[in-house]
């Protein structure tokens, strides 16, 4: 299964994703936003899980076995490009917004943005067709629920 996943993601011109391989690429992608920092702990893994849950209507040991493959994924894949493209071209606009919200959740899980985190937003957001100033306020959307 990862094996043929991996290998659509990195075809040379790949055809837009069924709907389970964009989960994969939505969930890789945040793990690989978690691992950023260089850290890559349970206050992130249970962020991560409980996103995965809730978008994809999973319950907890779903969304954990989905994570597992996700980050079995991000350990393999080549770049990030490629999860974003898979993800812009599965998804409608608004829904990459909420996509960007669920990044933001996971970078502000441990209470601190880190600046390798906000690199990486900041160019993610851009492949995936979100202008900065919805980047923002994916963010600031994220910071309010957190007070």
């Amino acid at each position: 299964m990862f094996a043929d996943f991996l290998k659509r993601l990195t075809a040379p011109d790949p055809a837009p994703l069924p709907e389970l391989d964009a989960r994969l690429a939505l969930g890789a992608l945040l793990v690989r936003i978690a691992k950023s920092d260089g850290t890559y702990d349970a206050t992130e893994i249970a962020r991560i899980d409980r996103i995965l849950a809730r978008r994809y209507d999973l319950n907890p040991v779903e969304a954990a076995q989905l994570r597992a493959d996700c980050e079995r994924i991000e350990h393999e894949a080549p770049d990030t490009v490629r999860f974003t493209k898979a993800i812009k071209e599965t998804v409608a606009y608004e829904d990459r917004e909420a996509v960007l919200e669920a990044l933001w959740d996971v970078v502000l899980a441990d209470g601190e943005r880190d600046d390798h985190e906000d690199a990486l937003l900041r160019m993610v957001a851009p492949m995936l067709g979100v202008t900065d100033q919805d980047s923002a306020l994916a963010r600031q959307r994220v910071e309010a629920r957190r007070i």
